[in-house]
C-alpha cells in the first residue's frame, strides 16, 4: 500500500462548526459512523461502522504507519476524528507527517476551501451529493425531541433505513470526488517543502494554547452583568422596550431633536460630538451595548478542551490568494490591541468578578474586558511566552523587489521608516521625537496606505482625516509619496505589464525577479521561494475607468466563486504578502524544535521553560535570511511574558 484516501462520517452533539474538531472529537458521545476508503487510487470502499462493520488490519496498520501517504480533503479533520476512534488520550494525536490534505492542494491553485465547489469549478464528473447537508444534519448532529420521533435526540440508522443507504453512498461519492480531485490536480504537485509546513502547522494546532478559564468565565460574567445594567439604565432614559434595537432608538432620538440616520460606530460617533443632556448618555449606552467585547471569550469557552489549551485556531493555506495562515474559531488574527498601564491588576479584577472596582479603576468594562482578551492565552506552568516578530516585514519586502535604495539602506541602519519616508517626502530631515516631528505622522499614514497603489482613498480609510490631516493635504501627500518611491510605482507597472502580457499571449514574462506564467488556464506568479501564486481562468477585462484589466476566477466577498478584478499594485500585494508568508512559514521550519503555540501575522508566539531559550536567540533565528532571499533585511525583535499581550 502507497496511499489511502478517506472519507469519514461521525456523531457527536459538540457543535463542530462553534468548538472545532478538537473538542468535537473530546466529547463523551463521538463515534465513527462510516469509513469510506480507496487504497492507491483503486475502488472505493465503504464501512458500516454504525451496525458493526469492522475496518480491516492491514488499513488500521496504514493510519499508524507514517510511510503510507494518508489523504482527505481537510485531513486535519479525519487524522483528529480516527485519532479518537484508535483510542488516543485527549491531547494526543496520530502524527501529522504521513498524512496530505486536498483542500490545501486545491487551496495553492487558488481553488475554494469546500469540497463541493471544487468538485463544480473543477466540473468533476462525480461530484458531492447535493442532499449530503441534510443527510449530516440527520445522522451526524443531535436532533430535537418532538412526539413524532417519539421524543428522541438522536436519529439512528434504523429510523431511517433508506436515509442511510443514502448516507451510505454520499460517504463512497466523496471518496470518489476527492480521488478526482487528486487527478486533476496531479499535473501541479504541492512541493516537499510545503508539506513540510504543513506537517509543522499540525503539530502546532494539536499542541494549542493554553487558555486562563478563571479570567474567561470572570470575563463572560462581567460583561453580561455590565450589558444588563446598561440596557436597563437605557430603558429607564427612553422608555423603549428594547433600546438596543436600532430602529427604535433611531426614531427615539429623531424625536428628541438629535437627528441621525443610522446607528453604526461612526454615526453614533459623530453625533455625541454635538449631544448633550439625556441624548448624550444614550448615545454613549449605545456605544457600550454595540461592543461585543465578550463574544471571543464566548468562543474560547466552547473551543477549550478538557486540559485548558484551545487547539485548531490556524488554517494553513487559509488566504489562497497569497498562501497565508487564517484564524479560525477564536479567530486570533484580530484580537484587539492592549493599552491598559496595569493589565496584571485588571486581570484579577475580572478574575473575582468584580465589576464594580473593575469600572471604578478602569472606566469602561466593555473596554477593559475587550483589553483583555489577548492575556485569556497564558503558557502551561513552569513557562512562559516569547512573542517575536519581523519588524515592518511587508515595507522591507517591496523596498527589497523594487530596489527602492533609501529605504533599504534606512532597514539596513536601522532607522524608523516613517521618519524616513517624511524626509523623501518633504525634502527636510525628520526625527520622531526632534526636528519637524510633527511630520512623522504624514509619513506614517502615507507608508501604511500608500505601498500597494492606494492614493486618497487609502488615506481616508486608513483614517487620515481622523488623524487631523486636512482633506486638501491628501493628493498631495499621494504625489509626495510617489515621487519619493519612483522604484515601488515602477513595480506596480512592471507587474501590470508582465500580468497582461502574459494572460494575453499565454506567454512566459519576467520581472524584479519574478516569473509570470500561463498554463493550464491559471496565471502563475512564480515568487523568489519558487511557490506559486495562482489565478484561475484569467482573461484581459476592461476596468471602471475604461482600461484593460487582469480579470480571473476566484473566492470573492461572501465566500463565492466569482470573478475579480485585479492590477499591477494589487497583484504586488499579494506578491508581497506571500512573500511574507514564505519568511514566516520558513522561519517557524527552523523554530520546529521549540514549542510554537501560536502565530498571529508576522508574529511568532513561543511557550519555553523558565531557564530556557532567549529572546535574542529567537530573534537570530527568525531574522536569518532564507536562501533565495540575499539582500533582504530582515530584523525581528520580542519580549517575554506570563500572559499574551502587545508590547
Amino acid at each position: 500500500m502507497r496511499t489511502i484516501s478517506i472519507d469519514i462520517e461521525t456523531y457527536s452533539s459538540v457543535n463542530l462548526s462553534k468548538c472545532g474538531v478538537y473538542k468535537y472529537a473530546e466529547s463523551q458521545d463521538f463515534e465513527v459512523l462510516l469509513f469510506g476508503y480507496s487504497i492507491d487510487s483503486g475502488p472505493v470502499e465503504v464501512l458500516d461502522i454504525a451496525l458493526g462493520e469492522v475496518i480491516p488490519d492491514h488499513v488500521l496498520n496504514a493510519l499508524l504507519d507514517e510511510t503510507v501517504e494518508k489523504w482527505a480533503f481537510n485531513a486535519n479533520f479525519e487524522r483528529i476524528c480516527l485519532s479518537r476512534f484508535l483510542g488516543y488520550p485527549p491531547g494526543r494525536y496520530l502524527e501529522p507527517s504521513g498524512w496530505y490534505c486536498s483542500m490545501v492542494w486545491s487551496a495553492s491553485l487558488g481553488l475554494p476551501l469546500s469540497l463541493e465547489k471544487v468538485g463544480e469549478v473543477l466540473g468533476l464528473e462525480h461530484k458531492k451529493m447535493q442532499e449530503g447537508k441534510r443527510l449530516i444534519r440527520y445522522f451526524c448532529t443531535p436532533c430535537k425531541p418532538t412526539k413524532v420521533n417519539k421524543c428522541r435526540t438522536r436519529n439512528l440508522p434504523g429510523h431511517s433505513p433508506q436515509d442511510w443507504k443514502s448516507f451510505k453512498e454520499y460517504n463512497f461519492r466523496d471518496v470518489e470526488v476527492e480521488l478526482a480531485i487528486q487527478r486533476r490536480l496531479s499535473k501541479f504537485p504541492v512541493s516537499s517543502e510545503e508539506w513540510n509546513y504543513y506537517h509543522q502547522d499540525q503539530k502546532i494546532n494539536d499542541l494549542g494554547i493554553e487558555v486562563d478559564m478563571d479570567l474567561v468565565e470572570g470575563a463572560i460574567y462581567c460583561g453580561r452583568q455590565t450589558r444588563e445594567h446598561h440596557l436597563q439604565e437605557a430603558k429607564d432614559l427612553t422608555g423603549l422596550e428594547n433600546p438596543n434595537s436600532p430602529l427604535q432608538l433611531k426614531e427615539w432620538l429623531n424625536q428628541q431633536g438629535c437627528p441621525i440616520e443610522s446607528m453604526a460606530k461612526k454615526a453614533v460617533k459623530e453625533a455625541l460630538e454635538t449631544s448633550k443632556g439625556k441624548n448624550k448618555q444614550v448615545l454613549e449606552l449605545r456605544q457600550e451595548l454595540s461592543k461585543s467585547s465578550v463574544k471571543k471569550y464566548d468562543a474560547m469557552l466552547s473551543v477549550t478542551g478538557l486540559d485548558s489549551r484551545a487547539r485548531g485556531l490556524i488554517q494553513f493555506y487559509g488566504a489562497n490568494r497569497t498562501g497565508r495562515y487564517a484564524g479560525r474559531l477564536i479567530q486570533v488574527q484580530n484580537l484587539p490591541r492592549n493599552y491598559l498601564t496595569n493589565l496584571k491588576e485588571a486581570r484579577n479584577l475580572v478574575k473575582m468578578k468584580d465589576t464594580k472596582s473593575l469600572e471604578l479603576l478602569f472606566g469602561s468594562v466593555s473596554n477593559t474586558l475587550s483589553e483583555l482578551i489577548r492575556t485569556a492565552f497564558i503558557p502551561k506552568k513552569g513557562h512562559r511566552f516569547i512573542v517575536d516578530d519581523f519588524s515592518s516585514i511587508e515595507a522591507r519586502i517591496l523596498a527589497w523587489l523594487s530596489k527602492e535604495q533609501w529605504r533599504q539602506q534606512a532597514f539596513k541602519a536601522g532607522k524608523d521608516i516613517y521618519c524616513e519616508s517624511a524626509s523623501q517626502m518633504f525634502g527636510v530631515p525628520v526625527e520622531k521625537h526632534g526636528v519637524n516631528s510633527h511630520l512623522r505622522q504624514k509619513g506614517k499614514i502615507a507608508e501604511l496606505a500608500l505601498g500597494y497603489g492606494g492614493s486618497v482613498g487609502a488615506l481616508k480609510a486608513m483614517g487620515a482625516i481622523e488623524m487631523g490631516i486636512e482633506e486638501g493635504d491628501l493628493k498631495p501627500l499621494v504625489d509626495a509619496w510617489r515621487q519619493a518611491s519612483p522604484n515601488i510605482v515602477d513595480f506596480w507597472w512592471s507587474v501590470d505589464r508582465c500580468t497582461k502580457e502574459t494572460v494575453k499571449g499565454r506567454m512566459l514574462t519576467e520581472t524584479h525577479g519574478l516569473r509570470f506564467i500561463y498554463e493550464s488556464g491559471i496565471l502563475f506568479i512564480e515568487l523568489p521561494s519558487g511557490r506559486r501564486l495562482a489565478y484561475c481562468k484569467p482573461r484581459i477585462g476592461t476596468n471602471r475607468f475604461g482600461g484593460e484589466s487582469v480579470i480571473y476566477a476566484g473566492i470573492g466577498t461572501g465566500n463565492n466563486w466569482q470573478e475579480i478584478e485585479s492590477y499591477g499594485a494589487k497583484f504586488v500585494e499579494n506578491i508581497v504578502q506571500g512573500i511574507a508568508r514564505d519568511i514566516l512559514a520558513e522561519s517557524m521550519y527552523r523554530l520546529k524544535d521549540y514549542r510554537i503555540v501560536m502565530h498571529v501575522h508576522d508574529e511568532i508566539v513561543l511557550e519555553v521553560p523558565e531557564d530556557q531559550s532567549s529572546i535574542e536567540e529567537i530573534s537570530t533565528i527568525m531574522s536569518k535570511q532564507p536562501e533565495w532571499a540575499q539582500g533582504l533585511e530582515l530584523g525581528a525583535d520580542g519580549f517575554e511574558c506570563h500572559f499574551y499581550q502587545k508590547d
